[in-house]
């Protein structure tokens, strides 16, 4: 029986040599799974993913359900990197299993998402505070996922991990190039809105969020804004920092 661990490393070298890696290991991992669950993969640098970049989302609800994390700073994402432990919501009608994020679990039922499961890349030793990868699986129907898909999960979530070890760093450059961010313009704006009203990186996110959610906005539309329109957010309330 092939190990977990050499299975990770057959799965990494199928697809280190691709344009995009990581989203044609996601590709893999849907395949794998029967086309049964759309697939998002991520890389947060704090369990807040005040910090995050999407490195793949495959599927008609992967996509969404990132995006919906990111805007809203909750999700099965933000709790299985708090916890370093999977987070697998088997059923988003299901109050005691969402109670952590019911904005999250509510927005991604208008979507069509009604089951997460959320796998975290743990490292012993290394504190949640840590740079992290997360895939997570979408479904559209509530239920159990069965343990062999799970382990399917695993070994991709695994060669992830070896394909952002393994990949080439361009000089001068902190970061794999494919895993350069594309909203890199939501940590852009958040520096400016720290700036302009002396707040803490999480505090001005917090702000571009709560704007965001009260105007139905996407998050990396408004940064956008902020960033080359020059928009100004008003000044938050400081009762409520």
């Amino acid at each position: 029986m092939t190990s977990p661990r050499a299975a990770a490393v057959e799965l990494a070298a199928l697809h280190l040599d691709r344009a995009d890696p990581a989203h044609s290991l996601m590709e893999a991992c849907r395949a794998a799974l029967s086309r049964d669950c759309s697939v998002g993969l991520t890389l947060a640098a704090d369990a807040a993913l005040a910090q995050r970049v999407c490195l793949a989302a495959v599927g008609p609800l992967a996509d969404k359900g990132e995006t919906l994390q990111i805007n809203l700073g909750e999700g099965p994402c933000v709790q299985a990197l708090a916890r370093q432990a999977p987070v697998l919501a088997c059923d988003l009608d299901d109050a005691s299993t969402v109670g952590a994020w019911p904005v999250f679990a509510a927005q991604a039922r208008d979507h069509g998402i009604r089951a997460v499961f959320a796998l975290p890349a743990v490292n012993p030793g290394h504190a949640a505070a840590q740079p992290g990868l997360v895939l997570c699986l979408y479904r559209d129907r509530p239920g159990l996922l069965p343990a062999a898909n799970l382990d399917t999960a695993g070994s991709h979530l695994r060669a992830a991990e070896l394909l952002l070890l393994a990949g080439p760093v361009r000089e001068g450059d902190a970061a794999d190039a494919w895993l350069m961010p594309a909203d890199a313009v939501v940590h852009q704006a958040t520096g400016m809105i720290s700036q302009r009203h002396a707040l803490t990186p999480g505090q001005a996110l917090a702000l571009m969020r709560a704007h965001a959610h009260s105007r139905h906005a996407d998050l990396t539309d408004l940064a956008h804004a902020i960033v080359h329109r020059g928009l100004h957010l008003p000044p938050p309330d400081p009762a409520g920092l």
